[in-house]
């Protein structure tokens, strides 16, 4: 039951690494450059070079079954989704098989609303509201897949 932190962006990766001590889970923190990472047999750096995707592709070819995925991005949190995985935005956002669609279809359209200029910006700021909100969700998801495969 690892977790797979998408990481280049990811604001929530202390979080992470707490809350996998405390469940004994593996983590892989995967990014296209080296970042911080705590000495701990269970966290593992993973630098994927080779280009745009790569970090994800490393990821999606990876996640299965009773694996926890951490992402914002919802290509990848769709590839996941499709592997069995659970998957949650740093902002605490469980994306499942029913919401995803949605989710692609608002990407694309934000995507065309941006390239047009008709909208700007990004998404909103992160909170402290969000920050517990993904500790939450992350103690939900591996107590249920922990109950699920006992």
């Amino acid at each position: 039951m690892p977790i797979y932190v998408d990481a280049d962006a990811c604001p929530v990766k202390d979080e992470i690494y707490r809350v996998a001590r405390r469940h004994e889970v593996r983590v892989f923190v995967v990014s296209n450059a080296s970042l911080f990472t705590p000495r701990d047999e269970l966290i593992e750096m993973v630098v994927v070079r080779g280009g745009f995707d790569m970090a994800d592709d490393w990821i999606a070819e990876r996640v299965g079954g009773g694996d926890v995925a951490v992402t914002s991005d919802i290509p990848l949190a769709e590839r996941c989704l499709k592997a069995g995985a659970r998957v949650l935005s740093p902002k605490g956002r469980e994306f499942t098989e029913d919401a995803i669609g949605d989710a692609m279809a608002t990407r694309a359209l934000m995507e065309m609303l941006r390239q047009s200029g008709e909208f700007g910006g990004g998404p909103s700021a992160f909170s402290k509201v969000d920050r517990s909100r993904f500790l939450s969700k992350l103690d939900e998801a591996l107590h249920a897949i922990r109950r699920k495969g006992s």
